[in-house]
């Protein structure tokens, strides 16, 4: 398992910046609470699953198996 940035660097910029922003909380979530603080409990909870590969819900993230 791995978990690396989004290969695409566009993607990457705007959502970092968007990270400032919003003081580390998902930007693409409406509320900030514990849950939405980058890296989301969304994607810590898929994280845990083997079965899981894929992006983090702002895609700033991937989960690789291989």
């Amino acid at each position: 398992m791995a978990i690396k940035l989004n290969p695409n660097k566009e993607i990457v910029d705007t959502i970092k910046e968007g990270l400032k922003r919003s003081g580390g909380y998902c930007p693409c979530r409406v509320e900030k609470t514990k849950e939405t603080k980058c890296m989301c409990k969304e994607f810590r909870d898929q994280i845990k699953d083997p079965d899981f590969e894929g992006y983090c819900h702002c895609m700033l993230y991937f989960k690789s198996n291989s």
